[in-house]
């Protein structure tokens, strides 16, 4: 009892050794900045106070569009990925769709170039979800030569169930992780 109370005691003494106490001569604006009152003493914070307007336009430009031919340009905008039915990688009516959007956009910005990651869920082995996802993305790469992209522009790569997109053991998160995803080098 003894050794719980003397613990006790020296918790408190810590975090009262470690509490400070506000600068009286300060005033805090609520932008998380310091401002110094006429005596020039400050409580450790230096920069500019920030006004409204300053908050408005740094929250304008981060919900700008997104740069044009940018890697989040084809996420916004063109969607960035397809998703596959179980043990399958036949393009689906929904991914031809996406697929002939990003052909759009890859012939818009012919200077970009790609690189499609085929991916499975966990079930199955490792060796065998890598060819799966080998298949997928090849199919995905297949489409969008076939529409007139230079094969040149896309490389391709397997990473089976290794890099999961959604967690869990179920089909609500397997359906997420057996996709095609293009994303810029």
């Amino acid at each position: 009892m003894r050794t719980k109370l003397v613990s006790l005691f020296a918790a408190l003494f810590l975090v009262a050794a470690c509490e400070t106490t506000p600068d009286e001569s300060a005033s805090t604006s609520g932008a998380g900045t310091t401002t110094s009152s006429s005596s020039g003493s400050s409580s450790g914070v230096t920069g500019t106070a920030v006004t409204p307007e300053a908050t408005e336009a740094t929250t304008d430009s981060m919900m700008s569009e997104p740069v044009p031919g940018s890697a989040e340009d084809l996420t916004i905008n063109v969607g960035d990925r397809v998703f596959f039915s179980f043990d399958k990688s036949v393009i689906n009516a929904a991914a031809e769709k996406t697929l002939k959007r990003q052909a759009a956009w890859m012939r818009q910005y012919a200077t970009v170039t790609i690189t499609v990651e085929g991916h499975a869920d966990e079930r199955g082995t490792r060796e065998y979800n890598l060819a799966l996802g080998e298949r997928r993305s090849m199919a995905v790469k297949n489409f969008l030569v076939a529409l007139g992209v230079s094969s040149s522009r896309i490389a391709t790569i397997s990473y089976g169930k290794e890099r999961p997109d959604a967690l869990g053991h179920s089909e609500a998160a397997w359906s997420q992780n057996r996709r095609g995803v293009s994303t810029l080098n």
